[in-house]
C-alpha cells in the first residue's frame, strides 16, 4: 500500500467527488456532509503519510500504468510537492467542516465540487509533466467556476464572468506555450526539459524564450501578478466564505508553478535560457506589492480587504521567487503556508460576521452589533495579528525569514521597504476595520443567529495551526530548506528509471 501513496491524493478526491454525486450519498445533505468530512480526513492522512515517506526515502516517482518517461504520465512527490499537498488537504478539511453548517444549503453540489477542486489543485502539485499541469489547471478551474457562483446572485454572476473570461484566455495562452515548448524541447516532461534546456538548438533559442515568457504570463495570471490581478479582489470578495477560504491556495498554485518551471527548468544551468524570467519578475513583484498595498488601504469590506491582502502576500512571494536563492525559497515556502492559513482564517471569520451582522454584512459602516461580539472579536484579532505579521503568530517568523534572505543576498534596500510598508498598511486597515465592526456598533444585534459548532471547529483548527507553525518553526524551516536545496540541485526525478514505482495494472 505504501508504494501507492503518491497516487492517493488524486484517487481519494476523484472517487469522493463521484460518490458524492451518486446515490446513496447524494440523496441527503447530511450524508454528503459526513462523507465529505471522512474523505477530507482521508486525504489529509494520505498527504501526511506521503510527506513522512518522502522525508525518509527522498523523492518518489509514480509511473501511471508502468509507462516509463518521457512518454508516460509521472506523479512526482518531492518535498516541495508534499508541503503543498499537506497544506491543501488541511485547508479542505477546514472548509468541509465550515460548509457543513449552512453554506451547503444555498446551492447544489458544494461538497463534490470541493473534492474536484482539491483534485485539480493536488494534481497540479504532483504532476511531473507540463501538459498534465495544464490538464489539472483546467480541472481546478472548472470546479472553481461552479464554486464561485454557489448560491447565485448578480454580484457572483458578474464576478464569475470576469473570472471565467480571463482564465479561458490564460488557458489558450498555456496551450500556445505548450506547443512552442514541445516543438523546441521535443518533450514536456519537466526532468527531460531541465536536462535539455542548456542544449537547445541555437536556431530555436528565441522560440524557446517566447514559450518561456508565455508561461510566465500564464502563471502570473494564476497567481494574480500585476497587471493580471484584477480578477482576484472581485472574485474572492463575491465567493461564499468557505469557497474563498479554499481559493486562498489557488493563487499559490501559480507561485508553485513559477518555482517548478522558471526556477528549475529555466534555472541557473539552462544556458541561454537561464533565469529568463528574472528581469521581469523584479519589477512585476514590486508593482504587485505596491498595488496590493494601495488596494488594501481602499478596501470597503472585510472580504475585499482580505482579498487585497492575498495580493500583498503574492507580491511578497514573487520577490522571493525573483531573488532565487536557497534562503529566499525557504522563507518563501514558510510564508506561503502561513499566508494561506491566515487569509483562509480571515475569510471564514468574515463569513461568521456576515451571518450575524444583518444587511450591513462585512461592510465598514456603523451597524448593529454581532450576536457574539467577544467570540468573533477574539477570532478577528488573532486573524489580524497573523495577517499583519506580528508576534507571536507565525507571520512574524515568515516575514523575518524573508527580510533575512534579502539581507543575505544584498537586496535588502529593494525588499525591506515594501514588505515593511505592507505590514503597516495591514495594521492600519485591520485596526480601522476591527474598530468599525466591533466597537462602533449601534444597538443590539440585528440577528440572533450564533455560530454553528462546525463553523467554530473549522476556525479553531486554523487558529491552532498558526501558533503550531511557531512552535515547530525549526522543523518546518528545515524541511523547506531541504525542498529549496532539491530545487537548486535539479529535479530529483531526472533519473526516473531507478526510482520509479510501477502503477496501474502491472503494479
Amino acid at each position: 500500500m505504501l508504494q501507492h501513496l503518491p497516487v492517493l491524493p488524486l484517487l481519494i478526491p476523484l472517487i469522493a467527488g463521484i460518490l458524492l454525486l451518486a446515490p446513496p450519498l447524494a440523496t441527503t445533505l447530511q450524508r454528503q456532509r459526513v462523507a465529505g468530512l471522512v474523505f477530507a480526513l482521508l486525504q489529509l492522512l494520505a498527504a501526511i503519510g506521503l510527506l513522512l515517506q518522502v522525508q525518509q526515502q527522498g523523492t518518489l516517482v509514480y509511473a501511471m500504468g508502468e509507462w516509463q518517461p518521457p512518454f508516460g504520465i509521472l506523479l512526482v512527490a518531492d518535498r516541495l510537492a508534499t508541503i503543498m499537498l499537506t497544506l491543501t488537504s488541511f485547508l479542505l478539511l477546514c472548509v468541509q467542516l465550515f460548509s457543513s453548517a449552512n453554506d451547503d444549503q444555498q446551492g447544489k453540489f458544494l461538497h463534490p465540487l470541493l473534492m474536484f477542486q482539491a483534485l485539480g489543485i493536488q494534481g497540479a502539485f504532483l504532476t511531473g509533466d507540463i501538459f498534465n499541469l495544464f490538464v489539472f489547471f483546467e480541472v481546478l478551474l472548472i470546479a472553481s467556476y461552479a464554486l464561485l457562483i454557489h448560491g447565485g446572485g448578480a454580484q457572483k454572476t458578474l464576478a464569475n464572468m470576469h473570472y471565467v473570461t480571463l482564465n479561458l484566455a490564460g488557458s489558450a495562452l498555456f496551450l500556445f506555450a505548450l506547443g512552442i515548448m514541445y516543438g523546441t524541447f521535443g518533450t514536456l516532461n519537466m526532468a527531460d526539459m531541465q536536462q535539455r534546456a542548456a542544449h537547445i538548438n541555437p536556431d530555436d533559442v528565441q522560440l524557446a524564450k517566447s514559450g518561456a515568457m508565455l508561461l510566465l504570463v500564464v502563471f502570473g495570471l494564476k497567481s494574480a501578478m500585476m497587471p493580471l490581478h484584477f480578477w482576484l479582489p472581485r472574485a474572492y470578495a463575491a465567493a461564499p466564505a468557505p469557497v474563498a477560504a479554499l481559493f486562498a491556495i489557488m493563487t499559490k498554485v501559480g507561485i508553485y508553478s513559477l518555482w517548478r518551471v522558471h526556477s528549475s527548468i529555466f534555472g541557473d544551468d539552462a544556458g541561454e535560457l537561464a533565469n529568463i524570467a528574472e528581469p521581469w519578475l523584479w519589477p512585476l513583484a514590486l508593482l504587485t506589492l505596491a498595488t496590493g498595498i494601495l488596494a488594501t488601504l481602499a478596501s470597503k469590506t472585510l472580504r475585499s480587504l482580505t482579498a487585497n491582502l492575498v495580493i500583498v502576500s503574492i507580491g511578497s512571494l514573487l520577490l522571493m521567487v525573483a531573488l532565487n536563492t536557497i534562503e529566499s525559497t525557504t522563507s518563501g515556502l514558510y510564508y506561503l503556508v502561513h499566508s494561506t492559513l491566515a487569509t483562509a482564517l480571515m475569510f471564514l471569520v468574515a463569513g461568521l460576521i456576515i451571518n450575524q451582522r444583518g444587511k450591513a454584512e462585512d461592510r465598514f459602516v456603523q451597524a448593529r452589533s454581532v450576536a457574539q461580539p467577544r467570540l468573533l472579536g477574539i477570532l478577528f484579532f488573532l486573524a489580524a495579528l497573523a495577517l499583519i505579521g506580528m508576534p507571536p503568530i507565525s507571520g512574524f517568523i515568515g516575514k523575518a525569514l524573508m527580510l533575512k534572505a534579502a539581507l543575505a543576498s544584498g537586496q535588502a534596500s529593494w525588499i525591506w521597504p515594501p514588505v515593511l510598508i505592507s505590514s503597516l498598511a495591514a495594521l492600519i486597515m485591520l485596526s480601522r476595520s476591527g474598530g468599525t465592526l466591533f466597537w462602533r456598533a449601534r444597538g443590539e444585534s440585528a440577528s440572533k443567529v450564533t455560530s454553528h459548532p462546525a463553523q467554530l471547529a473549522a476556525v479553531s483548527l486554523l487558529v491552532i495551526a498558526l501558533p503550531l507553525m511557531v512552535i515547530f518553526a525549526g522543523t518546518i524551516t528545515e524541511y523547506a530548506q531541504l525542498a529549496a536545496q532539491d530545487m537548486k540541485a535539479g529535479l530529483n526525478f531526472a533519473k526516473p528509471l531507478s526510482t520509479t514505482v510501477p502503477g496501474g495494472d502491472g503494479a
